[in-house]
């Protein structure tokens, strides 16, 4: 990630903002891995380790030329554009990893057994909580991040007035993407069950549904106002 990181900064690549974002957060996380902060501290860092390589295949599938998933398919033709903002790309590209990446992570180191005791996934979720609050103390210092690689007029005076809406909102999609989140992967797992047939066409579902929630987030107006204020997950329905 940091070879990654330096090679985006070199080419004014738009993927930077929100690679960036997402390396801190990740060495923050590590960070609390190796200071005993979680009840199950391997299964964190093979859950992390999951759930990173699903986003860099991504990246190495769209530096091929390659079409990778459809959020992320949105989200990096959006780095295209040099109107959109940092803050936007960051939104694009959180919005693509936690909706859609965070799903196939859990079903990737979580068995259906697994998901039936309710035990286990107690702990799970309450690990799962402990990197929400990792990451919610990085929100304001992540918003100076981004508002240091801002061009003028990327934030406008609503923008401005609205910083400490926007922080507290993005304290709470945080959290409620994540029981979103788990609620997919229940579907997902129960879809698994069935055969490999059946959870491809789950997937197929939540892609579709991620793919159009982070086209939203490219349209026009208060972006974290808007999510604030309606959610930021997506929920797969009842099969």
């Amino acid at each position: 990630m940091e070879d990654i990181q330096t090679r985006l900064d070199a080419e004014d690549d738009g993927r930077r903002h929100w690679h960036g974002v997402y390396r801190r957060g990740t060495v923050a996380v590590r960070n609390e891995i190796e200071g005993g902060g979680f009840l199950d501290p391997a299964w964190l860092e093979r859950w992390d380790l999951v759930f990173a390589d699903i986003y860099l295949k991504a990246m190495e599938r769209w530096d091929r030329g390659e079409a990778p998933s459809g959020p992320w398919q949105v989200a990096f033709e959006a780095t295209r554009d040099p109107s959109i903002p940092p803050l936007r790309h960051v939104l694009l590209g959180l919005n693509a990893h936690v909706n859609f990446d965070l799903p196939q992570a859990l079903i990737g180191v979580i068995n259906d057994e697994e998901f039936d005791d309710p035990e286990v996934m107690a702990r799970r979720f309450a690990d799962h909580k402990h990197v929400d609050d990792v990451l919610v103390v990085r929100v304001g210092t992540e918003d100076r991040e981004i508002a240091a690689a801002e061009r003028p007029g990327d934030r406008s005076l609503v923008d401005k007035v609205l910083v400490p809406l926007n922080r507290a909102g993005s304290k709470r999609f945080l959290k409620e993407a994540r029981r979103k989140v788990y609620d997919n992967a229940r579907q997902l797992s129960l879809a698994r069950r069935s055969g490999p047939e059946a959870l491809a066409a789950r997937l197929s579902q939540l892609e579709e549904l991620c793919r159009l929630r982070v086209a939203d987030l490219r349209a026009p107006g208060q972006v974290l106002l808007k999510l604030t204020l309606r959610g930021f997950g997506v929920v797969l329905p009842e099969p």
